[in-house]
């Protein structure tokens, strides 16, 4: 599926990760030869598309840091990757549906197979900038339900101690947008001692952890990608498909709610 917004927008937008090519990077050192061997047999002519997601607009966001990282050794592995930029994203009911920066967090959705959260934990858990965009994302648009399907890999940064407040919301999240999440998870404390002078993870085991991460979600989305619809094909919404042509909003069905209680009550007082 290709993002509508490609043919507006300069595709470089999306890959602010990437580094100069002359600069050494870690992640060519590491040995990740599996998850790599199965991309390379599963998805070299089909491109693994995955959406990254970080929560906060600090200058220097240790999400966004991390979340780069994920990026770089995604696209390392060979997956298209596009990390979208929160900065302009207006406040949930703050502005029409209509606003550009809304339509593209929605197309990515769309586009994405596999989705990378990263979110700082804020007074026991995610950041509003976070949450706002999984806010503007619906659970569905006419009968496509956006994140349905997708496979997620959750994270979270801290600025003090180790904590798992954020990831445990962001599994919540994961489930309620009926996302497949995989089991491990990465959380970072101080995150301001992990990341160098230029940005990049230094060597830890925090760091082996994020790159579990990252690969056990090529895996999984590799594994998944091809069966998701099956998976989450529901009878209830093929009742309702088949009754209405299309899923129904929330407010469609509690309005045949209401008129299927007052023809009851009509026919009762009839009766």
């Amino acid at each position: 599926m290709d993002c509508p917004l490609t043919a507006e927008k300069d595709l470089s937008e999306w890959k602010k990760f990437r580094l100069d090519s002359d600069k050494n990077d870690w992640i060519e050192d590491i040995d990740i030869s599996g998850a790599k061997s199965l991309y390379e047999k599963e998805a070299q002519d089909r491109p693994l598309r995955v959406l990254v997601l970080y929560g906060s607009l600090r200058q220097r966001s240790f999400s966004r840091c991390c979340a780069y990282e994920a990026a770089r050794l995604l696209d390392y592995l060979g997956a298209d990757v596009r990390v979208f930029d929160p900065t302009e994203l207006p406040v949930k009911g703050q502005v029409e549906e209509t606003h550009h920066k809304v339509q593209e967090l929605r197309e990515l959705a769309l586009w994405s197979e596999a989705q990378f959260w990263c979110s700082p934990e804020m007074h026991g858990n995610v950041t509003g900038c976070f949450k706002n965009q999984i806010d503007w994302i619906p659970l569905s648009l006419g009968s496509v339900r956006p994140t349905q399907g997708r496979t997620l890999a959750i994270c979270q940064v801290n600025g003090g101690s180790q904590s798992f407040n954020a990831v445990n919301t962001l599994r919540v999240l994961g489930r309620w947008m009926r996302m497949f999440t995989i089991p491990n998870q990465s959380s970072i404390p101080k995150a301001w001692q992990e990341f160098d002078e230029y940005n990049r993870m230094k060597p830890s085991p925090l760091r082996d952890r994020l790159v579990d991460v990252v690969e056990e979600l090529v895996k999984f989305s590799l594994m998944l990608r091809d069966h998701s619809s099956f998976l989450v094909d529901r009878y209830s919404e093929r009742k309702e498909k088949g009754d209405f042509g299309r899923l129904l909003s929330q407010e469609e069905k509690e309005k045949l709610r209401k008129n299927d209680v007052l023809k009851s009550l009509t026919n009762n007082n009839k009766s």
